[in-house]
C-alpha cells in the first residue's frame, strides 16, 4: 500500500495581507480569490477574521415570523423536558431490573427461567 504524504501550506503574513487587502479593494471575492491561490474553503475568512476585517465577511441576516422564536424555545422546553423525562425512566427501569435480580438471587430462581414464564403467561390487563 502507499502512503500518499499530505503536503502542508504556509502563507507568509504578507501575502496573507495582499489577499485580504485584495477581498478589501473589490479585486475579486472571496471565493475568486480562493480559487485563483488554491486555497480551502475558510482560509480567506480566516484570514480576514484574523486581521479584524470582520465587515469584509458576508452578513447573515435571519428573518423569522413573529412567534417562530417563542415557538422554537417552546420545542426546545419540550426537548429539555422530554430528555429528563427519559432518564428518569431510564434510572427507573434499571432500579427495578436490578430488584427482580436480587429477588431471583434471594428465591433461588434463574431470571431467565422467570421472564420465560412471565412472557408465557396470557396478560390480564385488556
Amino acid at each position: 500500500m502507499i502512503k500518499k504524504e499530505k503536503t502542508i501550506n504556509r502563507y507568509s503574513e504578507a501575502f496573507k495581507q495582499e489577499v485580504v487587502q485584495q477581498v478589501e479593494s473589490g479585486q475579486g471575492s472571496v471565493q475568486d480569490l480562493r480559487r485563483k491561490y488554491g486555497l480551502s474553503p475558510n482560509t480567506i475568512q480566516y484570514w480576514i477574521k484574523r486581521m479584524g476585517k470582520l465587515e469584509l465577511l458576508p452578513k447573515i441576516i435571519r428573518v423569522e415570523k413573529p412567534n417562530e422564536k417563542d415557538r422554537i424555545k417552546e420545542l426546545e422546553r419540550q426537548i429539555r423536558e422530554l430528555k429528563e423525562s427519559l432518564a428518569d425512566t431510564q434510572v427507573d427501569y434499571l432500579i427495578a431490573k436490578n430488584q427482580f435480580l436480587i429477588v431471583c438471587e434471594e428465591q433461588g430462581l434463574d431470571p431467565e427461567e422467570v421472564k420465560k414464564k412471565l412472557k408465557a403467561r396470557p396478560s390480564s390487563k385488556q
